[in-house]
């Protein structure tokens, strides 16, 4: 990515808010309300909460080091090979396991619910073209597209809220908490881990590409939480219409919700326009995903120009988008045993690693200098 690109504030809270909503507007509402059944809205409020923390997080270190992308923190902090090779293996395993999974997510969806003669194959190579477009054109021209397709997204996610409310049944999540709070802990986990610690590498992006990195900070903030609470709403009428059996048992509810509009028995079947919605925030969490990796691998073998590895990375990204889940009891089961255990230690454990060495470095440091201080006042009284 070229120095000289530069995005707003604002650019970075549409951008940071599409990326939050990303996939999971389509597939987090049944594996929550597996794990907390009708208490699942209130896992998903538990989980904005803390995924707000874990953002702090990594504003943190966005603060110690406002002039890198997280490849350059890295090799600060670790060293300049060891920074590289923890930097290398963190955008292939993340390459493998995010947007890989999202694409097939997208093929899956489109193949059993709108097209199913089509095979997901054709319908993940097509949408990769446009994303792989996206990438080569670069973070300016995709942040602009992001100003331009935000306001459509949420005039149809405004849209969709309203006209499903009517189909509230307020029995579908009594009784409230019955089976205590144990379930709402790791359903909450699950929701952080899927919605706001691939956040990380957002890093590459901000405050490195922002314009006013004073205002950087908010703006992640904001964009983070209307994403959050966005989805929060979806998983709360997913529950409160379908009820959390339904919820659970359907891979895509909220696909289902769009199914439940029916006005005066003359607006009705316009799912396939709400689907719109999902294919905007796929979209940009895909293209988000790619540029990142695109990004970070010419920041470490220092290549001068990263549009060469797009063509590349993209046709290794439709093969793994058809061969990272062999079948859908496959995804459930790697979604919900494997995806949040690695998040967490490419999430929340190395940002943490990185802030115990920034840490021990400024000690180590402090203590260098004060030796010296003393022996300048000694000679200064000497003399």
């Amino acid at each position: 990515m070229p120095a000289q690109i530069k995005i707003s504030a604002r650019q970075i809270m549409i951008l940071t808010a599409l990326f939050t909503i990303g996939s999971a507007i389509l597939i987090i509402p049944s594996g929550m309300a597996l794990v907390a059944k009708q208490d699942a809205w209130i896992a998903a409020l538990v989980g904005v909460g803390a995924g707000l923390l874990v953002l702090y997080l990594y504003s943190k270190i966005a603060a110690l080091y406002p002039e890198m992308t997280l490849i350059g923190i890295m090799e600060t902090l670790l060293g300049k090979w060891l920074g590289k090779a923890v930097g290398l293996l963190f955008f292939t395993t993340l390459f493998i396991n995010a947007p890989a999974p999202v694409l097939f997510y997208l093929g899956n969806f489109m193949t059993t619910q709108m097209i199913p003669e089509t095979p997901i194959l054709a319908v993940n190579i097509l949408f990769a073209l446009i994303i792989l477009l996206a990438v080569r054109l670069g973070l300016e021209v995709l942040v602009r597209s992001a100003e331009l397709m935000f306001p459509l997204f949420t005039l149809l996610y405004i849209s969709f809220t309203g006209l499903v409310v009517s189909n509230i049944k307020l029995e579908n999540i009594q009784p409230v908490l019955e089976a205590g709070l144990g379930p709402i802990w790791p359903a909450a986990l699950s929701f952080v881990s899927t919605v706001f610690i691939p956040h990380i590498i957002l890093l590459m992006i901000f405050p490195a590409s922002v314009n006013r990195s004073d205002q950087t900070r908010k703006a992640f903030f904001i964009g983070s939480l209307i994403g959050g609470l966005m989805l929060v709403v979806v998983v709360a009428l997913a529950v409160f219409v379908l009820g959390p059996d339904l919820t659970a048992r359907n891979i895509y509810p909220s696909y289902a919700l769009a199914k439940k509009i029916n006005i005066g028995n003359f607006l009705q079947r316009i799912e396939a326009i709400m689907a719109t919605m999902w294919f905007i925030s796929l979209f940009f969490r895909i293209t988000l995903y790619m540029h990142t990796t695109v990004t970070a691998i010419a920041q470490i073998f220092r290549l001068k120009n990263d549009r060469q590895l797009v063509l590349p990375l993209g046709m290794i990204l439709v093969i793994m988008s058809v061969i990272v889940y062999p079948n859908v009891p496959y995804q459930q089961i790697y979604d919900t045993k494997t995806w949040v255990p690695y998040s967490l230690s490419i999430g929340l454990f190395l940002p943490l690693l990185l802030l115990s060495i920034h840490a021990l470095k400024r000690l180590g440091t402090k203590k260098n200098n004060k030796p010296d201080d003393k022996r300048e006042d000694r000679g200064e009284d000497g003399a």
